[in-house]
């Protein structure tokens, strides 16, 4: 290999035998092809296939992408099915020949902890505007908010539901929280797509689905970009009871945003209970891990920091917080909601960053927004000892694949 600096040459080569970054032993390249990176064009030249255990993967023969540094632009075969990964020095991925750009340093966050109006979508959707105006209002860049925000968790409630039978009243219920449901593309979401823009945000919403096609609802959160870019999540599998009002996720499983802080992904509350659907965000490299949640138990705030640690990216815990008092007059519900403590969700919400250290407040017991600024730089430097889905895997010996729909 010979350096781009000081005009020595403008050519990073690898040759058949493979090459072991200096700076970093662990990161080896172990090609039986040729492989050239130039520095002037900023392309990665391969002569052909690259050969790896469990397959023979093929990488564009121009691969564009932008160096880290232009002197030491090391390349590292990461044997994953999706294909080859090449990396810098610094643990930026490139996976199949796909660019990605440097991160951006830092990414001021608001994590929206808040009441929604219980089953009003029209009054969940206005308060939701204001809070995004406020958060945009203190220098937000990105703003998140908690699972089913629109238009509500209905914590402690059956909907009638029994083993083998269901109640008149509690359909009543049910209906009422379908018809307060929204459509992915309808006008309320349409709404937050415009507010994103004419702000200059990203906003995550999490709401109750109600599919365009069938009578089935899902918990779904969108991310949402300021060129007004909308990418939906759908629930993989609804936890305990939720299953009688959501259904299981048929497609929407783990779509991620590009951002200016690398690519974005979520899962819903007890989906980070699900270790193959973390390892599938992994894969595509996310920095940024949003959670969506009504999970205010203690043993929770455990899982955030193992996750952020697991993943070496920032956890955002959006967390909803509501009282029993919240709650709108039901038929079949008095009784259950009147069980409840007098604040039925407690909150909880904070972020942290990928050391598994707080990077903000946790708040408790009330309404807030709270903001921090992220050291991107963070992740990448978190990834020198371990990264699950790189250097420190072994997909020779295992392997996730996923049915992406």
């Amino acid at each position: 290999m010979r350096s781009s600096r000081g005009g020595v040459s403008r050519l990073l080569s690898i040759g058949r035998e493979g090459f072991a970054d200096p700076f970093r032993p662990s990161l080896f390249m172990a090609s039986r092809e040729n492989w050239a990176y130039d520095a002037q064009t900023e392309t990665i030249l391969a002569s052909g296939a690259v050969r790896a255990v469990g397959g023979t993967h093929r990488l564009h023969m121009e691969a564009e992408f932008t160096p880290l540094y232009d002197s030491c632009c090391i390349l590292r075969r990461n044997l994953l099915r999706s294909g080859v990964s090449v990396w810098y020095n610094h643990g930026i991925i490139l996976q199949g020949g796909r660019p990605m750009r440097d991160l951006k340093n830092t990414c001021r966050v608001a994590v929206v902890q808040a009441t929604p109006v219980m089953f009003r979508k029209d009054k969940c959707l206005e308060k939701a505007l204001r809070l995004i105006d406020e958060a945009a209002g203190e220098g937000a860049e990105l703003i998140v908010f908690p699972e089913l925000f629109i238009p509500g968790y209905p914590y402690g409630m059956t909907f009638g539901f029994t083993v083998g039978s269901r109640k008149a009243v509690g359909r009543e219920d049910w209906k009422m929280y379908y018809d307060n449901s929204l459509l992915a593309d309808g006008p309320e979401m349409r709404k937050l797509l415009r507010r994103a823009r004419e702000l200059g945000v990203y906003i995550s919403m999490g709401y109750s689905e109600r599919d365009a096609v069938t009578g089935t609802l899902y918990n779904a959160n969108m991310m949402i970009s300021p060129e007004g870019e909308a990418l939906n999540h759908r629930k993989l599998k609804p936890t305990g009871s939720e299953r009688v009002v959501w259904g299981d996720a048929d497609r929407d499983y783990f779509p991620v945003m590009d951002t200016p802080w690398g690519p974005m992904g979520n899962l819903i509350c007890w989906e980070s209970y699900m270790p193959l659907a973390r390892v599938a965000l992994y894969q595509k490299g996310i920095s940024l891990y949003i959670s969506p949640n009504t999970n205010d138990n203690p043993e929770w705030q455990d899982t955030i920091r193992h996750i952020a640690i697991e993943g070496h990216c920032y956890f955002i815990n959006a967390d909803l917080v509501f009282r029993r008092s919240d709650y709108p007059q039901t038929v079949s519900g008095t009784a259950e909601i009147a069980a409840l403590p007098d604040i039925a969700c407690r909150g909880g919400s904070c972020v942290i960053d990928p050391f598994g250290h707080e990077a903000s407040v946790t708040v408790w017991d009330k309404e807030d927004i709270i903001y921090a600024d992220l050291d991107m730089q963070k992740v990448p430097a978190s990834r020198m000892e371990l990264d699950c889905v790189g250097h420190y895997a072994r997909p020779d010996v295992l392997e996730l694949h996923v049915n992406e729909k």
